[in-house]
Formats: C-alpha cells, sequence, structure tokens
C-alpha cells in the first residue's frame, strides 16, 4: 500500500529537465590550513597512523591525487567552488554533505583509514567528491582542508538561524567559500556566534535545465579533467599496495619482568597511548591524570592510584597498550 502511495504521487511531479529549485547561496569565510585543521592532523599522525599516505598534509594529498600542479590550485579550486547540499547532518548537527555545482570543481579523495578521533567544529573536509563542515568537535575521516564558521547556534542567538532550527544550512543551498586569515576568523567565529556578525546569504533559483545546458557546453574540458584525475588517482592507488609492505610495526609494551618495584598503573581499556602528561621523577597527587589513552574515537585520561613519585614510565605516545598493561610505576613509599 505504501509503494503504491509513493507511486501515485511520483506521477503528479513535473517533468525534471523543467525542474527549477530554490537556492541559497550561503557565503561563508574559511581559513584555508589553519591551525586547528594542521592540529586535528598532526593528533591523528602522533595517535592513530604516522604512515597515512595522506600524511603529513591533506591538502597536498589532494593536489596528488587530482593531478593538479600546486597546492595553490587545491585552494583556488576550493574558493571557486559552489558546493550544492544534498544532505544535512551528514556527520553530526546539520553537517553538509555538499557537491561542487561544476563538475570540474570536484575533487575526489579517499577517506581516512582508521578514522580521526578527533575533528575541531568548523572544519571543512573532503570526502569522495562531497564537502561537509563539522558541526561539532568530533571524530571523522574526511581530509581536511581548513576552518569557517559555527554552522549549529545551540541558543539561536544569531538571527540568521530559522526560529526553532539551530543548523544553518538547508538543503539546495549553495556553499561559497571566501578567503580569511586565522585570526581574522577567530574573531567571526565568536562573534557570529553570539549574532554581532552576519553573512551574505543571496536567494536564487537553481534552474536544472540551464544547468544542463551548461554541462553541454562545457563537456570537452569536463571530460578533460576527469581523465587526468583518474589517471592520477589510480596512480595513487598503486602507490598504496607498493607501500603497504611497509607498513609500521605498532610498539610493544614493555615486559612485565623489566618493570620496577611500586604502585603499577596500568591501562584500562585497550587503544593507543596519546599523552603522558607526567615525566619519570614527579611528584603526582592521587587520582592526578597521568596518562592519556584513545579508543573507538574516545579519550581516557587514566588516574594515579596514590600518591607518590613517579618512579618509571613504561609507555610512549603512539604506542599501542591493552588493558591491564602497565604505563607507569609510582613510589608511594
Amino acid at each position: 500500500e505504501l509503494m503504491r502511495r509513493l507511486l501515485a504521487i511520483e506521477d503528479t511531479l513535473p517533468d525534471v529537465a523543467q525542474l527549477k529549485i530554490p537556492s541559497r547561496t550561503v557565503h561563508l569565510p574559511m581559513a584555508f590550513d589553519d591551525s586547528a585543521t594542521l592540529g586535528a592532523i598532526q593528533r591523528y599522525r602522533e595517535t592513530v597512523r604516522a604512515d597515512a599516505p595522506w600524511l603529513p598534509s591533506n591538502v597536498e594529498f589532494l593536489r596528488r591525487i587530482n593531478g593538479l600542479n600546486t597546492v595553490d590550485e587545491v585552494r583556488d579550486t576550493i574558493y571557486a567552488t559552489r558546493y550544492m547540499v544534498l544532505g544535512l547532518g551528514d556527520v553530526y548537527l546539520g553537517a553538509p554533505c555538499a557537491v561542487p555545482v561544476d563538475p570540474r570543481h570536484r575533487l575526489l579523495s579517499s577517506k581516512y583509514n582508521p578514522a580521526r578521533t578527533f575533528t575541531a567544529e568548523g572544519t571543512v573536509g573532503i570526502g569522495g567528491m562531497y564537502m561537509c563542515i563539522y558541526g561539532m568537535d568530533s571524530p571523522g575521516g574526511y581530509q581536511l582542508v581548513g576552518r569557517t564558521l559555527p554552522i549549529w547556534n545551540k541558543f539561536l542567538q544569531n538571527p540568521q538561524f530559522s526560529p526553532g532550527k539551530p543548523w544553518l544550512l538547508r538543503f539546495f543551498d549553495q556553499v561559497h567559500f571566501y578567503p580569511v586569515e586565522e585570526a581574522e576568523l577567530t574573531e567571526m567565529r565568536a562573534d557570529f556566534r553570539a549574532g554581532r556578525e552576519e553573512i551574505l546569504i543571496e536567494e536564487e533559483v537553481f534552474d536544472y535545465a540551464a544547468h544542463q545546458k551548461f554541462l553541454a557546453e562545457n563537456a570537452t574540458s569536463i571530460a578533460a579533467f576527469r581523465e587526468r584525475q583518474q589517471t592520477a588517482f589510480q596512480t595513487e592507488i598503486a602507490h598504496w599496495k607498493e607501500t603497504e609492505a611497509a607498513t609500521v610495526q605498532p610498539l610493544q609494551p614493555v615486559a612485565s619482568s623489566t618493570v620496577p618495584e611500586g604502585e603499577p598503573v596500568t591501562a584500562t581499556m585497550h587503544g593507543s597511548v596519546w599523552k603522558l602528561l607526567v615525566e619519570a621523577g614527579e611528584t603526582v597527587e592521587a587520582n592526578q591524570p597521568l596518562v592519556v589513552i584513545e579508543a573507538m574515537k574516545m579519550e581516557l585520561s587514566v588516574l594515579a592510584p596514590c600518591a607518590g613519585i613517579v618512579k618509571a614510565l613504561c609507555c610512549k605516545a603512539g604506542q599501542s597498550v591493552a588493558t591491564g598493561d602497565i604505563l607507569a610505576v609510582i613510589d608511594a613509599s
């Protein structure tokens, strides 16, 4: 019965070839390859996978896998693009899944494998051919290119968010980024969240017939772009296969026979060591955080079981650990 009703509704739809859709162009500032973006990449490099093909620079990876000559071409393409929003909530909190309207702007990429455990809110990423803006601090897998304004306004302090709808973007919006320096973006982010800053939003109509005409008129250059892109993509994949065998093995836990006497501090879950918060010889208090472990896109602080002096550290940043592994030893005497 449901299928019959849906088919009946579909029969009432107009000819798609003549479709015209209300479409806002939303102009957003973006700081290209900013410190928050680079910080998330570096954190992944230290704690998850140091030898991934998209390291140390996601932007350089995008240049290489798309057959572009310079990183500037990546930046210029992103700023020239209009990304049409075809989905919302791709990651969290109204994050868009958006595709460049012009096929020549559709940069391709693979996603992180394994995924990042952290991405800063407002970061702009590209996965496959899709653009996403992260609505909150979260894990993720898109290649990161910069940062923009908050697209989620929990308390609706900015009038450009619809009443009762704390997400900024709508279906069929076209997102257009323009360049700003990171310091300026930091001020704009605070002002936009508080309602003191407004962005340019232009009301338009997306004409599908006109778009099809555009594609036909530019068919030759679109085909050339795709051919070059696919050649570079396949070259990159072949390179991965050649280097997979050289993957570095994770550091192994310190053997229990070499652990000194004292109060052991043990891992409470499997994961990898992200940070060591103390050094050997340091005096610590009971319940003081000593080590931060990352696992399953979460962070867990391992606390001191007692007060004393850190007699030894038995792990290193980036090391894989299992539940019960000794991370440190405290002299409680």
